[in-house]
């Protein structure tokens, strides 16, 4: 696999270091982490979920940090030494999942309910950041009202006589 030198962009572009973060990240080789699975859905415009299966955790054993633009997810099973198993089919190890939401999203809550842990975000962009029309002035409409517009006095004109 090839791997990519971002170095040089940096030089040339401001405000692009996100986007190359990104695109580093997708560039290394990781682990595919398929366990627990999870579905993500858009329930609205502005409005997502994140189902996870995580049957055998209850409430307290798994932990939501939103940092930034990051969403992690972190189960952990206590131990259970009490009990022998004959068959263990049901998966209780611990687990890490990370996701990378885009700007402005938010954790708006989370529930479990039958193994399954549903996360709802949504996306609120503030007001000075959301696209406004600009008017255009024409002809007939001035751009500034002649009683707004400032006027600049000068002093009297001194005249050469020729």
């Amino acid at each position: 696999m090839r791997t990519f030198d971002f170095s040089p962009l940096y030089r040339s572009t401001v405000g692009f270091d996100r986007l190359f973060d990104l695109l580093d990240q997708t560039a290394r080789v990781e682990p595919m982490t398929n366990w627990p699975p999870y579905n993500i859905e858009k329930a609205g415009d502005d409005q997502y979920r994140i189902t996870m299966a995580v049957a055998g955790f209850s409430p307290d054993e798994i932990e939501l940090t939103q940092h930034g633009s990051a969403l992690l997810v972190t189960g952990h099973k206590a131990a259970e030494e009490d009990k022998q198993y004959l068959h263990r089919g049901i998966a209780t190890r611990a687990f890490k999942q990370t996701f990378n939401l885009a700007d402005h999203v938010k954790v708006t809550g989370a529930s479990l309910e039958n193994g399954l842990l549903t996360v709802d975000l949504v996306r609120e962009v503030p007001e000075a950041l959301k696209p406004r029309r600009i008017e255009i002035a024409t002809n007939d409409q001035p751009v500034m009202a002649q009683d707004n517009a400032k006027q600049i006095e000068h002093g009297p004109q001194k005249t050469r006589a020729a």
